[in-house]
């Protein structure tokens, strides 16, 4: 369903400030800000992003309140940083969301994600229903586990060049693309998924590389999105040129492992209450959309399905009071 703006919400109260936390999980530490008091909502970030892609919306949560806790995904920010590449594997990840809410001092979560954090979110809902009571996802759909080996399918994806997972797979080559300019490769990564700034048609898609090439070469030139302030890119750009790109990185050089160690999982739907939404213009809707089409199958707690007109993948950023509007009307109807 395609989503018409709607206004923001109305606090219910001052938010109290945000807290900075480090709290224990099984790879040493997880930096989490939390702000507000009541029920937990867990946010998780996608790449190249952190627990600042949450910005908007820590405070409009606490205001209602909820206890927003948004945290460092592992492999950024303050969290730790294992040094082998299969420590990134999903379900440690699954297990650090875990961490979190028992270190919370709870005993469930509403977990929301997006990009590889809506990946994060459905796998924790899906194999810990027990701590995950509901779930919603931005801009990446659920696929349950299953199918074919991720591997394969990547390097079939070789229209006009080599498919961006494709290209991070080996460690230490996309690294040596990105290290010399972070702020700068962010800025166009950034720019090319955004709305207003992304290729238009007849452009090379920046989702792959030139044959030979780096993906850098197709991003868009001109100004940054409407969204990505000095300040906004000054932040993340700070936090990889003192972290590096590697742990971010290998989540993508763990898909196949946890093809293996979801197989139990085959084809499972999510049955917890979820949400989903996305920017009308998020290219990657276009190879997920039998994905979508599959919620009724697939989500049967669906409660709302949601397109925002003029949007692209960075939804929480680029239509903040759209997307809290529609978080916290979700949230509101959801079993106490």
């Amino acid at each position: 369903m395609r989503e018409t703006p709607v206004a923001a919400p109305t606090p219910k109260k001052p938010a109290p400030a945000p807290v900075h936390r480090l709290v224990p999980s099984p790879a040493g530490r997880v930096h989490l800000v939390e702000q507000g008091r009541g029920p937990l909502v867990l946010l998780v970030h996608g790449f190249p992003e952190s627990w600042y892609s949450w910005r908007h919306q820590l405070p409009a949560l606490a205001a209602a309140g909820y206890r927003a806790v948004a945290m460092d995904v592992r492999g950024y920010g303050r969290s730790s940083k294992p040094a082998a590449v299969d420590a990134y594997r999903m379900l440690d990840l699954v297990a650090d969301n875990v961490a979190v809410v028992e270190a919370l001092g709870e005993e469930s979560a509403v977990v929301v994600g997006h990009d590889w954090g809506a990946t994060i979110a459905a796998m924790s809902a899906l194999t810990r229903p027990d701590v995950f009571r509901a779930v919603a996802l931005l801009g990446v759909p659920y696929s349950p586990p299953g199918g074919p080996r991720p591997s394969e399918v990547f390097a079939g994806m070789s229209g006009e060049g080599e498919f961006y997972v494709a290209y991070f797979q080996q460690p230490g080559r996309v690294e040596a693309e990105i290290e010399p300019d972070v702020r700068g490769w962010l800025a166009g990564f950034y720019a090319a998924l955004s709305a207003g700034t992304m290729p238009g048609p007849g452009a090379p898609d920046p989702h792959f590389t030139g044959r030979g090439g780096t993906l850098r070469e197709r991003f868009p030139a001109g100004p940054p999105p409407a969204w990505l302030g000095e300040e906004v890119l000054d932040f993340l750009a700070g936090e990889f040129e003192r972290t590096g790109m590697t742990g971010a990185l290998n989540r993508y050089r763990n898909m196949d492992r946890d093809w293996a160690d979801l197989a139990g999982h085959a084809g499972a739907p999510i049955r917890q209450p979820s949400l989903f939404i996305a920017g009308a213009l998020d290219p990657s809707l276009a190879w997920l959309a039998d994905a979508v089409a599959a919620y009724p199958e697939t989500l049967p707690g669906l409660r709302g399905s949601h397109l925002l007109e003029g949007c692209g993948h960075f939804v929480q950023q680029e239509r903040p009071e759209q997307t809290n509007r529609l978080l916290l009307d979700w949230l509101a109807g959801l079993p106490a």
